[in-house]
């Protein structure tokens, strides 16, 4: 009877021990993207940027061919957690991030590091998830939405500023997220398993591959610019 129950507790120590692992992986860019465009800011804008001209970000690739600003998740996962809010600042008359994702009902909180006035206005295309339109003083108090239903790259936008832009992928799961200034990206916390691993960017397009999780997986991938 010992032997059987020290048995019992060692698969209980096995199962409770190999149940998940990170999803990781680099993000290339093949091809020369066209060159990003000026943005033309007004003056009191500019001043924010001395020495600098601000400029579009369709494609933000390192000297390595690491390309930021993807979305990468796992297509059909269940669960997962998004308990902390989502941040975007409004800083220098630009949304950053760029590109974000966040879970359904997951609050994303939006700040204004400017001394200029903007407003905030998501303007979602799926049923269920409201536009919204609210004025921020400059560096005035946080704003704050969540959305009701998974929608990819959900634009929020200021009509003060008609440059500014930023997107925010909402899913309806915990396992995604954004590659970095190098191309990379880790979903933490995946449960051993089979599934589909998704990469889209805005203008590079989308690829995916079947992976399977046993206490983590890489997994890299490119996309051509276009």
């Amino acid at each position: 009877m010992k032997s059987l129950i020290l048995t019992l507790g060692a698969v209980a120590v096995a199962a409770s021990t190999s149940v998940a692992g990170d999803v990781t992986g680099k993000i290339t860019l093949k091809g020369t993207p066209a060159p990003e465009k000026e943005i033309p800011m007004d003056p009191a804008c500019g001043a924010l940027h001395p020495g600098k001209k601000p400029t579009t970000r369709f494609y933000v690739v390192d000297a390595g061919g690491g390309l930021a600003d993807c979305v990468v998740y796992l297509e059909g996962a269940k669960g997962g957690a998004g308990d902390k809010p989502v941040v975007i600042d409004q800083k220098g008359c630009e949304y950053l991030p760029y590109i974000n994702s966040a879970q359904v009902k997951q609050t994303i909180r939006v700040l204004n590091s400017d001394p200029a006035m903007h407003n905030v206005h998501p303007t979602p295309t799926v049923d269920g998830n409201k536009e919204q339109n609210k004025a921020m003083l400059p560096k005035g108090a946080p704003l704050e939405f969540t959305f009701e239903k998974p929608e990819k790259f959900l634009r929020f936008k200021c009509d003060v500023h008609p440059w500014m832009f930023s997107y925010v992928s909402i899913f309806d799961h915990g396992f995604h997220a954004v590659s970095g200034k190098d191309g990379s990206f880790t979903i933490a916390g995946v449960p051993d398993g089979k599934y589909k691993l998704v990469v889209e960017h805005r203008k590079g397009g989308k690829a995916e591959k079947d992976i399977e999780v046993k206490g983590g997986a890489k997994a890299d991938f490119t996309l051509e610019a276009k």
